[in-house]
């Protein structure tokens, strides 16, 4: 059974990483192809908050199961590339 809060942060995670691909696929041919610079800024503010909000939880994460420190940062410099909160997802739920 999952701590809430390590179910919290897989949540975020994978919404982080959905957001990540509606600006790629989605938000960027809009502005790029059609025009259309809206979308970038709605999705990329809803990325935007979805990672802040990952990265503060990986800190109340931290705090509640007595991460390490080089968990969390390792966490943290995995939100720093595509996909790989869904990579770090991956590897915490092995343990």
């Amino acid at each position: 059974m999952q701590h809430p809060a390590v179910r919290r942060l897989r949540v975020l995670g994978y919404a982080e990483a959905l957001s990540w691909i509606a600006l790629l696929f989605i938000a960027m041919p809009l502005k790029y192809i059609w025009q259309q610079p809206l979308m970038v800024k709605y999705v990329g503010w809803i990325h935007g908050i979805l990672f802040i909000a990952y990265c503060l939880h990986l800190l109340i994460v931290k705090g509640i199961l007595k991460w390490t420190f080089g968990k969390m940062v390792l966490g943290g410099v995995a939100a720093f590339f595509p996909f790989g909160t869904l990579w770090f997802d991956k590897r915490i739920e092995r343990q």
